[in-house]
């Protein structure tokens, strides 16, 4: 069986949208790292607030989505505050979708 690298891991969260603003969750600069040792995957990410009213969708989703990736023994999700988000955190693809000049 193959081992899952952080490209794999990506691109399977890249198919979770934020439900408010319609971007996935790496391009809105939600995911923090991604580190793949063997078949164990571990993704440190946040929330656009602590408060978010989708927040809980998202965790579940990057789970569920990180324990599918082909490869993937054992994953772990951490939802982490610190730092916070912040707009200057969009790839220059959301910040174009969302109609923020570039930085």
């Amino acid at each position: 069986m193959n081992e899952p690298d952080e490209a794999a891991v990506i691109a399977a969260l890249r198919t979770l949208p934020d439900p408010e603003f319609g971007i996935n969750i790496v391009d809105l600069g939600l995911v923090y790292d991604v580190k793949c040792t063997g078949g164990d995957v571990t993704v440190t990410m946040t929330l656009t607030t602590e408060s978010c009213p989708a927040g809980n969708w998202i965790y579940e989703g990057a789970k569920n989505l990180v324990a599918g990736v082909p490869g993937v023994t054992h994953s772990q999700v951490n939802l982490v505050f610190e730092p916070h988000w912040s707009t200057a955190m969009l790839s220059a693809d959301a910040r174009k979708q969302l109609g923020l000049p570039e930085e």
